[in-house]
Parts: structure tokens; sequence; C-alpha cells
């Protein structure tokens, strides 16, 4: 799978300013908190999953269920792998208050609302399949052990709700009828299709109202927020390169996750704060940080990948 450079960067300027009509609505009070709190759970519950169902082909293909497999199997692998580095290095004796917010910032980043336009722009429905995969683990791993980072407890039950996730019921959905050649019917397929068009505007909007909110001056003062947030952007995308190097991937799978590895911090570190803390303070602070930053880094990491490493 070959990328032009320049249509990855032109969809990133393109990203960018959708970005900034979300800040600029932000700024002048068109959005407030509870608007975006809204569009953040219609996003989640119900425009994000119809998304991932319509990402599947119609016609099944075994190259396409390898991808698929890959994108689950790359998952795992570099979620393990993250968690146990996360746990390395934000120990909870040295950050006593804010350990769990630290390691959730390094591994779960914005795989939803940047990550789904960004493959999806770049790479086509072709690229949404093993993104697919992907994020079928990741939001197993964000709703249970990220759950579990906040609670510092976890029960079977948990488990079960992991599972009832609306976007890891729509992975599966989306799998079944891909695996069996189903097709919906036209009426129920364009619905979806139009709803999860809506996807890609919605979500950039949503996070530029976030970084209309950040005071970032304050924000880049903070030495750990600092340091989280560069290990994030850094040091996740480069080990997710060796990881799945090691693993001996396909390059199209290695180019779309280490993209979405490159992403900054997941925008529900803030929502979890907010719901089994009480407060979101330094987890927003956290997410708008590595948004910020990753205009910087994410550009320059693609292109090592592509011109360094030739894939």
């Amino acid at each position: 799978m070959n990328v032009d450079l320049s249509i990855f960067y032109t969809s990133l300027v393109s990203i960018a300013l959708i970005i900034g009509l979300g800040w600029f609505t932000g700024r002048r009070g068109w959005i407030d908190e509870r608007t975006n709190k809204a569009l953040i759970n219609l996003l989640l519950s119900v425009v994000w999953p119809c998304a991932l169902v319509t990402s599947f082909p119609n016609e099944f293909s075994m190259q396409s269920l390898n991808s698929f497999l890959w994108g689950v199997g790359g998952g795992v692998a570099v979620l393990v792998v993250m968690i146990l580095i996360s746990r390395l290095l934000f120990r909870k004796k040295r950050h006593p208050k804010h350990y769990f917010e630290y390691q959730f910032a390094f591994i779960f980043n914005n795989a939803s609302f940047l990550g789904f336009p960004l493959v999806s722009t770049i790479y086509g429905q072709e690229g949404l399949i093993p993104y697919a995969g992907f994020i079928l683990i990741f939001n197993l791993a964000l709703f249970g052990y990220g759950t579990m980072l906040f609670r510092e407890k976890f029960t079977w039950r948990d488990v079960g709700r992991t599972f009832l996730n609306p976007c890891v019921i729509a992975v599966f959905l989306g799998l079944i009828l891909f695996i069996f050649s189903l097709k919906l019917p036209v009426f129920l397929d364009k619905s979806l299709g139009y709803v999860g068009a809506m996807m890609t505007p919605m979500s950039l909007i949503c996070i530029g109202f976030m970084l209309s909110r950040a005071k970032l001056l304050q924000i880049l003062r903070r030495r750990i927020l600092m340091w989280t947030c560069v290990a994030q952007l850094i040091l996740d995308p480069l080990v997710t390169f060796l990881v799945l190097k090691i693993l001996g991937a396909p390059a199209d799978v290695v180019q779309i996750l280490v993209l979405i590895q490159a992403l900054p911090t997941a925008t529900s570190l803030g929502l979890f704060a907010e719901k089994y803390r009480g407060e979101a303070g330094s987890a927003s602070e956290l997410v708008a940080l590595s948004t910020v930053l990753s205009a910087i880094t994410l550009p320059l990491l693609m292109w090592g990948m592509f011109n360094l490493f030739g894939l």
C-alpha cells in the first residue's frame, strides 16, 4: 500500500482546519461544555459504531480477513507492551496522586476522534479494515484496563460490560456481515453510511472545542505533563514499529498502526477522570498539550517512517 506523502500532509492540513473551526466556535461561545459532552456521547454511542460497521467491504476476501486479523494481533501485542512500559515509566510510588492518568495517557491515544479521520482519508476503506481490528482490541483494553486504572478494581461484571460497548458490538456486526457476504437493505446501508460520515467533522470540532478551553502557557510550565506527552508521542510509535517488524506484520498494517500510535492522548482521558474521580483538571491538560505537540511530532515521525525506513 503506497501512500503519497503529499496526500498525508494535505489531509493533516484539512483536519487542522476543521479543528480550528471547533476552536473558533468554542472561543465565540457557540458551543459550550454541555453541548460538547452531548456531541461526544453521540459520537461514541451512535456515530462511531455506524462508521465501524460500514468500514468492512461488502464482499468477503481472504486478503481483507488477514488484514483484519493482523490489526487484531498487532493491537494485542502493541497494547500489552505499552501497558508494561507505562507501569515502568509512571510508577505509583513516584506519582501517587496522578500515576493512573499518566499511565492512561501513555497507553491510549486518540485512535477514535483523530485515528478514524486520518486512516479513512489517507488509506480509504482498505485501511479501515486493519483499523477496525485494532479498534476492537483498543476498546476492550480502554474500557477494561483503562477503567481499572481509575477505579483500582475490576469485577467480572465490568468485563461483560466491555463487550457490550457499542463500538465493540459494531466491529463484530461488521465482521459477521463481511465474512458471510451479507448485504443490508439499501435504505439501512445508506442510513448507516450517512451517520458514519459525520464521524470526521464532529470528532474534529469536539477536539477543537477542547483546545479552546486549554490554558497552554500554564500547562507548559508543568514538567511532568510535558514529559508524559513527549514520551507518549515519540515512544509509542517507535515501539509499535519495532514490535510489528519483529512480528513480521505487512507493511500496510505497520503504517496504519504506527500512524495511530503517533496520535495524541485519547480525549476519553478527561471523561474517565471526571466520571471516576470527580475532576478532570490535569487529565484535560494532558489531552490538550499532547494534541498541540502532535502537530510537530506527527509529521516528523511519518516522514521518517516513509523516508528512513522505506515503508
